[in-house]
């Protein structure tokens, strides 16, 4: 079997991800390698060292790749995204597709018209937790879904996402829209329906008070991150553009009736996600969402508080690489440049977080306003479902 020839666009901390794709000699190998940060880039060549460097996005598009991983900052997903399908090489495009609707709309339009390979890297649908909660609603332990709320604890957001670009919504849009598509398309998978109209309400509530900022153009983010970092209104060096919400509240309905209520806090001690699923015969929820978590479902009648439940169960899963399921997400892509068909991932769906995303935002900024999402033209839609094939 020849060699997958993959290229890497975007060295950061998200670009590790292509680590487990480069097996010479067994599949695939990290060929190229591109940022515009020279430090970036001499990095990367000691992890992929028969590998060569550019500066621009552009050099790779004649290099015969057979796909490229895609781990820029989110506003430089739509353009390389695009120059790469016309080009006819296979995009992975890290999470969020793009940072509007407008943007994922144009982005999945060109992968229809090329018929270039499109995956998007939703890993969560890969964590342990995640897919143990589907299999539990599933199997009808809680009746039809028909509720879902998410608290996102996001302990490390004065580091991870008020330090660098993250905080810049020229950038990102929001917080609600960067970090809120992973939950986003969780919420959607486990309803089994997409968002047609949002409203939400936030701000910037925290770290807009610290004045002490710093410009990190070349930093690496190993460099700024430490769990010493506490209290919040400690932090120091923060992003010198920093107009993205660090508190947000997004209501979703439905297209299939199913209401969703995402919550997310940058400045909280722990760092996790939970979820709590309602359905017409009991509910589910997880504590913890990597190795040693536990999904617990009530659903054997009615009773005040209790702390033990109808139905335990433990999440196998690892401590690192997301419970262990970037390994998993990265297999499938190259399964998928490789022999194409179906994914657990979707590029309808990606669009679908951005849009909720996109819309909350919007609602957010305008006095939680409701806002209405624009339906993809169902033409695409049934071009992603057959797995990216003509009728």
């Amino acid at each position: 079997m020849t060699d997958l020839r993959f290229g890497v666009v975007g060295l950061g901390a998200r670009s590790s991800l292509a680590q487990h794709a480069h097996k010479p000699g067994e599949g695939a190998e990290i060929v190229a390698v591109c940022d515009p940060v020279g430090k970036q880039r001499q990095q990367a060549l000691e992890t992929y060292p028969d590998a060569t460097a550019y500066a621009d996005h552009r050099e790779l598009l004649d290099l015969k790749l057979d796909g490229v991983f895609l781990t820029t900052p989110d506003d430089l997903h739509e353009d390389p995204a695009i120059d790469f399908l016309r080009a006819g090489v296979a995009v992975f495009v890290e999470k969020p597709l793009a940072i509007t609707t407008e943007g994922c709309d144009r982005v999945l339009q060109a992968a229809y018209e090329t018929g270039t390979r499109l995956y998007v890297g939703h890993n969560m649908r890969h964590m342990p937790v995640i897919q143990q909660m589907r299999e539990l609603i599933q199997a009808g332990a809680i009746g039809e879904v028909k509720a879902i709320w998410c608290r996102h604890f996001v302990g490390h957001g004065g580091d991870f996402y008020f330090k660098d670009w993250h905080a810049d919504r020229s950038r990102t849009t929001s917080l609600l829209l960067q970090k809120g598509a992973h939950d986003i398309d969780v919420m959607h998978w486990l309803a089994g329906g997409y968002t047609t109209r949002a409203n939400a309400m936030g701000g910037l509530v925290l770290y807009g008070g610290i004045e002490d900022r710093e410009d990190r153009t070349g930093q690496r983010f190993s460099e700024f991150v430490s769990n010493d970092n506490w209290p919040p209104l400690e932090q120091k060096g923060l992003a010198p553009v920093m107009d993205v919400e660090d508190l947000s509240m997004a209501n979703l309905k439905l297209d299939n009736g199913v209401f969703l209520t995402y919550e997310q806090c940058h400045f909280t001690p722990d760092y996790w996600r939970n979820y709590t699923v309602i359905g017409t015969h009991g509910r589910l929820e997880n504590f913890g969402d990597t190795a040693g978590s536990v999904i617990k479902v009530w659903n054997s009648g009615r009773s005040g508080y209790r702390a033990d439940a109808d139905q335990t169960v433990e999440v196998k899963s690892e401590d690192r690489w997301h419970g262990g399921a970037d390994p998993l997400l990265v297999a499938e892509f190259t399964t998928f440049v490789r022999d194409g068909g179906a994914t657990l991932t979707s590029p309808v769906a990606a669009r679908a977080a951005v849009a909720a995303g996109h819309a909350a935002t919007t609602s957010l900024r305008n006095d939680g306003a409701a806002v209405d999402i624009p339906a993809l033209h169902p033409e695409l839609v049934a071009y992603f479902d057959r797995g990216q094939t003509r009728a």
